[in-house]
């Protein structure tokens, strides 16, 4: 292969939301692929335990605390993240959160709240390492989205706004980049078993489900684990230079039937 299309040999990754479900899962899922990475999130407990768990296995890990909707607390991640790992060349953006309620019940600072870190955050995220990027010429950022951004759902509207306008974001960011080498993913979940609404109140989670069923939006029983999208996410990161895997729709398969 031309060396223009090879990636460097240490490519390290920083993986924001990684204290569960995909975030966490895409931290162990870049280490085995030999990435050193570097978990943010504001649950440094939780992410301490996931790097040493990395560790044992022969992976490169550290853990340091980050809050994506404060910009210094973001340019401390990075800077700390860089002085463990190296130049990051991988970043997954991944934070996230979502809270059921009406649209017009739930307050507009509640609705700030969530738009600040699903979609704002993802800028600051971008802001603070795609530069360098640029300037190396080379690297992956991969935006974790929700087929929410293409298929609203009730009584989660400031999420799906959140989604619709980071996808909105992303596929410009791409056209931006296009030339300098870096390349800019979106991940696309369906519906899938992770830590986000895990929070939520028992009668609420039932009725938002309910919900979803009404509309059409969930056609079967099936959800997908954590892991789905972060072996997609590693996939996106794997690919050749020269190769931009955009986006990746990733869904749950519906039960097979049996035949007549």
């Amino acid at each position: 292969m031309a060396k223009k299309y090879q990636h460097p040999e240490r490519r390290p990754a920083v993986i924001t939301g990684a204290s569960s479900g995909i975030g966490a899962e895409t931290a162990r899922a870049l280490a085995a692929a030999g990435h050193p990475v570097a978990l943010g999130a504001r649950r440094v407990d939780a992410l301490e335990e996931i790097a040493a768990g990395i560790r044992a296995d022969g992976g490169e890990a550290v853990a340091h605390a980050l809050d994506v909707t404060d910009d210094e607390s973001v340019a401390e991640f990075a800077a700390k993240a860089a002085a463990g790992l190296g130049d990051i060349e991988v970043v997954v953006s991944n934070a996230g959160l979502v809270a059921p309620g009406a649209t017009i019940e739930v307050s507009s600072e509640r609705f700030g709240r969530e738009i600040d870190l699903n979609l704002v955050g993802a800028h600051r995220i971008a802001r603070m390492f795609v530069p360098a990027m640029v300037e190396r010429r080379r690297g992956d950022i991969v935006f974790v989205s929700s087929d929410v951004a293409v298929k609203p759902r009730p009584f989660m509207s400031a999420y799906s706004a959140g989604k619709w306008g980071l996808e909105g974001m992303v596929t410009a960011l791409q056209m931006e980049l296009e030339g300098t080498g870096v390349r800019a993913s979106i991940v696309r979940p369906g519906p899938t078993w992770s830590g986000m609404g895990t929070d939520w109140d028992t009668d609420e989670a039932a009725f938002v489900l309910d919900q979803w069923v009404r509309f059409g939006l969930a056609r079967h029983p099936h959800f997908l684990k954590a892991k789905a999208h972060a072996d997609a996410i590693a996939t996106i990161v794997g690919a050749p230079r020269g190769v931009h895997l955009s986006l990746l729709d990733v869904n749950p398969e519906a039960p097979v039937e049996e035949k007549p």
